[in-house]
């Protein structure tokens, strides 16, 4: 590997580091920048994957005070999310490159229209969500949430905004709760992924460890440029990155 390409997957860690820590979505940055330097496209997306999840530690630690309190959310939608981050990833290695390649730009592209249309799901979720959710609003919502694993564990960029929904769909309303319940499941999403990535030998370890020191810098200097420019800037960054990724991608093929 050259020393560009290790400045660019550096910069491209550093930099998801910082979204993830902020807004989320700091795969949609990593990911295209390691298929760009011509890595295979599902040994990227599980590099990817390996190299963030250390950095979902600092978020979840952040919000380990409202964790507390969601004993049972922590039970009833882990086991969901765990099971279908497993299923996630085994269905990623079991997809041709090819194939993968294909799907890429519009998993991008959705997952940017998802994290732009964010505030208007969350509004409708918190006007919709009853009180008290019925056994069958429960069953929606977990089923939903595996749902959100499989997904996870297959790409990743996003499940934060669908985890929120989830969690609207159960009726919860405190932001913070909500967000401890999001990282948690993340990270356990992620590392059921990353685990099974390693097991398979689907990674590239070189990069792996280059992307997840830049990831963890990223993720501690972000507190500071997150006071000065704002989580509304930093998601709006995002949008705009990852639809001129998946523009890229689209002319790319």
């Amino acid at each position: 590997m050259s020393i560009w390409q290790e400045i660019v997957i550096f910069v491209a860690a550093f930099l998801a580091g910082m979204i993830n820590s902020v807004a989320g979505g700091g795969t949609l940055l990593s990911f295209p920048a390691l298929i760009w330097l011509g890595r295979d496209p599902v040994i990227a997306n599980a590099t990817s994957t390996v190299a963030l999840w250390p950095g979902s530690f600092g978020g979840l630690l952040g919000f380990r005070r409202e964790l507390r309190q969601s004993k049972r959310w922590v039970f009833w939608l882990g086991i969901p999310s765990l099971v279908g981050g497993a299923l996630g990833a085994f269905l990623l290695l079991r997809t041709p490159s090819e194939t993968f390649s294909a799907i890429v730009p519009y998993l991008i592209l959705g997952a940017t229209l998802l994290m732009a249309a964010q505030d208007q799901i969350t509004r409708r979720l918190r006007l919709s969500s009853p009180e008290r959710p019925s056994r069958a609003w429960w069953t929606g919502a977990l089923f939903f949430q595996f749902l959100v694993g499989v997904y996870g564990g297959y790409f990743g960029a996003g499940i934060g905004i669908l985890m929120l929904a989830a969690l609207g769909l159960l009726g919860l309303t405190d932001i913070h709760e909500m967000n401890g319940l999001k990282n948690l499941f993340a990270l356990f999403i992620n590392g059921i992924a990353a685990a099974y990535f390693i097991i398979s030998g689907a990674v590239i370890w070189v990069d792996v460890l280059l992307m997840a020191i830049a990831a963890i810098a990223g993720g501690y200097f972000a507190a500071g440029v997150a006071r000065r420019l704002g989580r509304r800037f930093v998601r709006r960054l995002v949008i705009l990155i990852g639809i001129a990724m998946a523009v890229s991608l689209f002319f790319r093929r």
